[in-house]
């Protein structure tokens, strides 16, 4: 049976995407530069050496538990495993945010990007909790099909349509996986109410947040039916007639970006608006873009059979690890943003199955006095991204991703010995740890760290119209009880994780 017979389909579109790939390949070394920017900023202070969870130990467990050598590159393919000290790891996000930039200012080659790929996968394998995020493996998976879709080094080979089709197939399951484990978790999704506490109860509010909050329940309505439609139905038509299309590829861009607008959600939303373009071809791109940026058709090159066979490989590899990520989607117990192979290469996804109806928030606080009284004076720290200060206004950040302040947004759903790292935070604090300093909003110990650090437990409610501030709060409870960096159950529960050494034990 002839290859004309079996994809009809994606014979049918007849149409060219040289803009397409110039534009998308742009845009996705911008993401890449975020991505970068972040690991430059965080990557040390939240996985470094001397970091929250640091990276060498974590790789100290992973070579026990695979033995050394080649089973622990299978089991986790990193860079890292070369060399995992500061130095070096700072080498590879600068590196990597310089490839960038290349990128994005349209030097795309097939080294170039998979480089890229390589080194943000070697951090997300040890990023741990940090880099557990839906984005992460987004970008990953993204970032491999880029591979195929750039020409091996200069010459302008023309765009496979199978690895358009490919990126259509990813944008796919990201939007339908979304609307799926939508419609199986949180009731107020069927009934149309979520909204009325999202834009709340979110990871980390913008400042037009507070608006959207404000809304009618119309209108809040009316925006649940709208996710529905872009999640559950519009998906289907990234592979129909040329028209329908173009229009699935608008709604969806026209969702996203009402996204970013009313939420600090990292590069995600940024990152399914590229994916969209893959629903556009030259015919409807060239309205918006240069003409410079199509070769002449002198300049181009036939694909050569080595690569027509990479690329058929390619969709047969994709299509094969795509069964278990379908399996989840149509699972009654449905995982949200998750990997089914060590490279990432094919993922489910899905957000906000559950939305809060309250938004409990840590502060932590700590004091100078050596001894702790009813007259104690304490001093709260603010993070750059959470909710703290009542009256200061949220931060619009995305696609910049504070992820110290995401983790505190879960952490504040449980207790705090669900999360043994927050510990270990508040004991860098202790000591005036530069690099957890660094993560901090404001610091009010700046010349020496205090004796004391506790954390309080506060439920968040916007502000209503008219009154001063930008949030009203109401105590709960203490979350961790005052913590000294010479504690005996502090040194004890730091020791347990390995972050420090044993302490000595008492003497007779």
């Amino acid at each position: 049976m002839a290859l004309k017979d079996t994809l009809p389909g994606l014979l049918a579109d007849t149409g060219s995407y040289w803009l397409t790939r110039a534009l998308f390949l742009r845009c996705l070394g911008l993401i890449y530069a975020v991505a970068f920017l972040i690991l430059t900023q965080q990557f040390l202070p939240l996985a470094g050496e001397d970091g929250i969870l640091p990276a060498p130990l974590f790789l100290e467990q992973v070579a026990r538990e695979y033995g050394p050598g080649f089973p622990s590159w299978l089991n986790l393919p990193t860079l890292m495993w070369l060399d995992c000290g500061d130095a070096f790891v700072l080498g590879l996000a600068w590196l990597g945010l310089g490839l960038s930039l290349l990128l994005a200012c349209g030097v795309a080659n097939l080294p170039l990007v998979l480089a890229l790929w390589a080194i943000y996968l070697s951090f997300v394998h040890v990023g741990q909790l940090f880099y557990s995020f839906g984005w992460e493996i987004l970008l990953l998976e993204t970032g491999f099909l880029a591979v195929f879709l750039c020409p091996l080094w200069r010459a302008r080979v023309k765009p496979s349509k199978m690895v358009i089709w490919l990126l259509r197939w990813v944008l796919f399951r990201l939007m339908l996986g979304a609307g799926l484990i939508k419609l199986r978790g949180d009731p107020c999704w069927r009934d149309l109410r979520c909204l009325f506490y999202h834009y709340q109860t979110q990871p980390l509010p913008n400042p037009l947040s507070w608006y959207f909050h404000q809304l009618p329940a119309w209108f809040q309505e009316s925006s649940v039916l709208f996710n529905h439609l872009v999640e559950l139905v519009v998906p289907w038509f990234f592979f129909g007639p040329r028209r329908l299309r173009h229009l699935a590829g608008l709604l969806t861009i026209a969702f996203q970006t009402s996204l970013i607008v009313s939420g600090n959600l990292s590069w995600f939303n940024y990152l399914s608006i590229v994916l969209c373009l893959a629903c556009f071809d030259d015919q409807a791109m060239a309205r918006f873009l240069p003409g410079r940026w199509r070769p002449d058709p002198a300049q181009t090159k036939e694909e050569s059979r080595l690569r027509r066979a990479l690329l058929y490989g390619l969709t047969i590899l994709v299509l094969y690890l795509s069964i278990d990520p379908l399996h989840n989607m149509i699972s009654p117990r449905q995982a949200m943003n998750a990997s089914f192979d060590p490279l990432h290469l094919v993922n489910t996804y899905g957000a906000f199955g559950s939305v809060g109806q309250r938004r409990p928030e840590i502060i932590f606080e700590g004091t100078a006095d050596s001894v702790i009284t009813d007259a104690t004076r304490w001093l709260a720290y603010e993070f750059p991204g959470k909710p703290g200060d009542p009256g200061r206004r949220p931060p619009l950040v995305s696609p910049y991703h504070y992820k110290l302040d995401w983790q505190l947004w879960f952490a504040a759903m449980s207790d705090y010995r669900h999360h043994p790292w927050l510990v270990h935070y508040v004991s860098l604090l202790l000591v005036g740890d530069p690099g957890a300093q660094s993560l901090l909003g404001h610091n009010p110990f700046p010349d020496q760290p205090p004796h004391f650090i506790r954390a309080q437990l506060y439920e968040y409610r916007f502000a209503r119209p008219g009154q001063p501030g930008w949030w009203e709060r109401e105590y709960l409870s203490a979350y961790l009880p005052p913590l000294a960096a010479d504690n005996p159950a502090l040194l004890a529960a730091l020791a347990q994780f390995g972050w420090i050494s044993a302490p000595p034990a008492p003497g007779p």
